[in-house]
């Protein structure tokens, strides 16, 4: 029996597969709303070319600008994660932690959908 493979049956994989999709479309969405608020940020309105006193809000502006691309970044990273995680659904090794070889909990990835270590793992890291 020690030989047998531990992983989730198709029907739990299935069921996993369309929380990430959901997940991948969802941070797509924001990725795009982060994206397009530090790129068109130049409206070229008038506002630029009345004498004020502006050095402040556009030092906010840029500290802003880059946060959302700092959130680009992660978000990007997620989706990145999200997409290996659909990877190892295709291999069927999806929810197997990659150190104690375990199955990791289905509360965890329910949670945490492109998780690779179980929670025992992650104590001992």
């Amino acid at each position: 029996m020690s030989d047998s493979i531990v992983r989730y049956s198709d029907k739990d994989l299935q069921e996993f597969k369309e929380i990430i999709e959901k997940k991948i479309a969802r941070a797509k969405e924001d990725l795009a709303l982060l994206e397009s608020s530090y790129k068109n940020d130049a409206d070229n309105g008038t506002d630029d070319t009345s004498p004020s006193f502006k050095s402040f809000d556009e030092g906010s502006d840029t500290m802003a600008k880059e946060a959302n691309v700092q959130l680009a970044i992660r978000q990007e990273k997620f989706i990145r994660d999200l997409k290996n995680a659909l990877q190892r659904i295709e291999n069927k090794t999806y929810g197997v932690c990659r150190v104690t070889g375990k199955l990791i909990m289905k509360e965890r990835l329910k949670l945490v959908p492109h998780a690779t270590l179980s929670i025992e793992a992650k104590r001992n890291q």
